[in-house]
């Protein structure tokens, strides 16, 4: 593959997102209105999605453009103390469902990504942030996969390609970053 054979996939995953403006316009209301209440966002994913997960919440609590009071925000992929001990203990299908349950209360958003929309412990994570009376949001690829019927709020990057998929979660990310900062600038 080239260079602009590469540019070209991620251009047309770009171009892909202009469709999904209602989507993010609704993504944004919800996280702002659970963030005015007192509650926070939980961020989770495997592999890259984790890294994915960690740098949002990072942009949340630091900052990401402008100085602002920090947001409350935590990645559950960071600890990895309770991911091993979780993992060995009990199963790695529920690492996440197991920290929603210590930390999530009512009105928290729980935004849980996966490239395919089918990652178990993803899966089983939104479920029991739902049960735990959080707002779910999945991030996923082009169809959805299981979290499409599983999240309150599905946003399907439209590509089935796991680095263009990646990539537009970031930019969706950022733009939810961005967004904020022009409400608490």
């Amino acid at each position: 593959m080239s260079f602009k054979s590469t540019l070209k996939r991620h251009q047309d995953m770009v171009e892909g997102l202009y469709a999904l403006e209602p989507q993010v316009a609704t993504l944004i209301d919800t996280v702002r209105e659970s963030l005015a209440s007192g509650n926070k966002v939980l961020f989770f994913g495997n592999g890259g999605s984790a890294s994915d997960a960690q740098h949002l919440a990072a942009e949340f609590v630091v900052r990401y453009f402008k100085q602002r009071a920090p947001l409350a925000a935590i990645a559950l992929t960071t600890d990895t103390s309770i991911i091993t001990a979780h993992g060995n203990d009990y199963s790695f299908d529920t690492l996440f469902d197991r920290q929603v349950q210590a930390l999530a209360k009512p009105g928290d958003v729980a935004i849980g990504l996966s490239t395919s929309g089918n990652s178990g412990n993803v899966i089983n994570g939104l479920k029991m942030a739902k049960q735990s009376g959080c707002i779910t949001i999945a991030f996923t690829g082009a169809h959805g996969g299981q979290l499409l019927d599983i999240a309150d709020q599905c946003i399907c990057i439209p590509s089935e390609e796991t680095a263009r998929v990646q990539e537009g979660h970031i930019i969706i990310g950022h733009w939810l970053c961005e967004a904020l900062d022009e409400q608490h600038g």
